[in-house]
């Protein structure tokens, strides 16, 4: 028994594959840049982990304390009190400021003209017409409800 090879099987496997994993990229990358997260972000994921090993030599910090210090609520203090660091705070991940700007152009026009007044009337009338079922089914006691004998 002899196999037969068929390769436009074979590239039609290896496109749907790649395929499937272009559309997972893509949609992650979307998902990523939903929630606020750039592509620059997590190529600068290295430069996290390395600052934090330096506050953990340095300073003893654990890695709560070192978010809390430049993502949380003591950043404040930390900038202050640590102003030589500011060029490698300035390399970490996720300290952009988002700031979508929304511009709408406003035209007022000072040309006055007459407007039209629209004219509501009160003319109300019935557009439907009802009539009764009728139907020679229940006078000849086709429907009618069981009877106690």
């Amino acid at each position: 028994m002899t196999v037969v090879k068929v390769p436009h099987i074979n590239n039609f496997i290896n496109f749907t594959k790649v395929n499937k994993l272009f559309s997972i990229l893509v949609s992650s990358l979307i998902m990523l840049q939903s929630f606020g997260v750039h592509y620059d972000d997590i190529i600068q994921l290295d430069e996290l982990i390395e600052h934090a090993q330096f506050h953990s030599d340095q300073y003893g910090d654990n890695m709560i304390v070192f978010l809390s210090k430049h993502y949380g609520e003591l950043k404040g203090d930390h900038q202050r009190d640590h102003q030589e660091e500011k060029k490698d705070h300035e390399k970490l991940p996720f300290n952009h400021s988002a700031s979508h700007t929304c511009v709408a152009d406003v035209f007022i026009s000072t040309y006055k003209s007459d407007l039209n007044v629209i004219e509501f009337s009160d003319y109300k009338s019935a557009n439907f017409y009802y009539q009764a079922p009728t139907s020679s089914l229940h006078t000849q006691g086709i429907l009618q409800p069981p009877r106690i004998s």
